[in-house]
C-alpha cells in the first residue's frame, strides 16, 4: 500500500463531514469498499470524502447515508457540531 498522500482537507467543514463519515462507517463495521459498494459509489471517492478532500454532490451523500442506515440530516446535523465544537476550543486556545 503506497504512503498516505498529504493533501490538505478543502475545509474545515469538509474535514468534519469526514470525520463523521468515518466514525459512521467504522460503527457500522463497513469497510470503505464495502460502504463505496452499498452506495454505488466509487472507492476513492468513499476515501476522499473522509479525508475532506472531496465536495460530494448531495445524491452521493444521499446514498452513502442510505448505505449508513441514517439520513443526509443526521450526518449534516453532526457534522455541523463537531466542526462548531473544534471552533470553539480553536477559539479558546
Amino acid at each position: 500500500m503506497p504512503p498516505p498522500r498529504k493533501v490538505p482537507p478543502l475545509s474545515a467543514e469538509h474535514k468534519a463531514l469526514g470525520d463523521v463519515l468515518l466514525k459512521l462507517r467504522r460503527r457500522a463495521d463497513l469497510t470503505q469498499e464495502q460502504l463505496a459498494e452499498l452506495a454505488e459509489t466509487d472507492l476513492k471517492q468513499v476515501g476522499c470524502i473522509e479525508r475532506g478532500t472531496r465536495n460530494p454532490s448531495y445524491s452521493t451523500l444521499v446514498r452513502l447515508a442510505v448505505a449508513l442506515g441514517t439520513r443526509v440530516g443526521t450526518i449534516t446535523v453532526k457534522a455541523d457540531r463537531l466542526f462548531d465544537s473544534r471552533k470553539r476550543r480553536l477559539a479558546r486556545d
